[in-house]
């Protein structure tokens, strides 16, 4: 009985997440008298692809999904050979300080992104490189939250490892690329989930620097099809099943990673 009543647990609350996605994709679908309808068709009569074809005339869409696909995949490569780089040096290399930096580094993840808003946008302006691509995926290259989770996955690896690279000849290099690296994985696999979708739903920072629409990303794209009187909600939500597809397909292909990260985590 206790196991029953834990599935249907389970089960409730899966469909309770799965919920807005499935009203998103029911109302792409549905036809435009029938959106504002009281109360909510979730089988609307005369069902079609309509909103997805209206879609792809109001704006150059597939230009807009691969500037945010591209950014959004050099971001995190960027990231993760940065934070991972950083978090070796932060859990195997001993310098003067490095426990005070590592502090001061963590420190920087409670500044918010509105604070630093206007420092970006002059600094950008002032080398000539506002509405560019550049200027987007500039101030993504590093992340410290990416370090601090990286770092804690290198501390789990054994040092014996790094011991027997070293009899072998190795250096911190050799040991960082072919010792260290194959062993976080999950954390890799997972850090490159939040990098992406950091960068893939990332709104403020391109509505601020971005002034072309070719240089548009897809939350700039999608805002764009708010009318000031009136909203067209099954087209928008036809770009918004869009966006979500890539997330779920690079979850699908990372899922086994972050859960064996999540279970080395709580292990000792």
């Amino acid at each position: 009985m206790a196991k029953a009543l834990k599935y249907l647990v389970v089960v409730a609350g899966a469909l309770v997440m799965l919920f807005p996605f499935a009203w998103a994709v029911i109302t792409s679908l549905t036809p435009d008298g029938a959106v504002l309808a009281s109360p909510p068709d979730f089988t609307p009569e005369g069902a079609g692809l309509g909103a997805y074809e209206r879609l792809l005339e109001a704006m150059p869409f597939w230009r807009i999904l691969a500037n945010s696909l591209w950014i959004g995949l050099a971001s995190t490569a960027l990231q993760l050979i940065t934070s991972a780089m950083a978090a070796y040096a932060f859990a195997r290399l001993p310098f003067p300080g490095r426990g005070a930096l590592f502090a001061v580094y963590l420190a920087t993840l409670m500044v918010p992104l509105q604070v630093l808003i206007v420092p970006l946008f002059i600094e950008m302006r002032t080398f000539q490189l506002t509405d560019t691509y550049f200027a987007v995926l500039a101030p993504t290259v590093a992340s410290a939250f990416g370090v601090f989770l990286l770092r804690q996955a290198i501390q789990q690896v054994p040092r014996e490892f790094d011991e027997a690279a070293v009899l072998d000849g190795a250096g911190h290099l050799r040991i960082f690329a072919f010792v260290v690296l194959p062993l976080i994985r999950p954390a890799l696999a997972t850090f490159a989930i939040f990098a992406f979708m950091a960068s893939w739903n990332s709104y403020l920072w391109p509505l601020v620097i971005l002034r072309s629409p070719e240089f548009f990303t897809l939350p700039l794209g999608l805002a764009e099809l708010h009318g000031r009187f009136t909203t067209e909600w099954n087209v928008v939500m036809a770009g918004s099943v869009v966006s979500v597809v890539p997330i779920l397909i690079l979850y699908l292909f990372a899922q086994k990673h972050v859960i064996a990260s999540v279970a080395q985590s709580g292990l000792k």
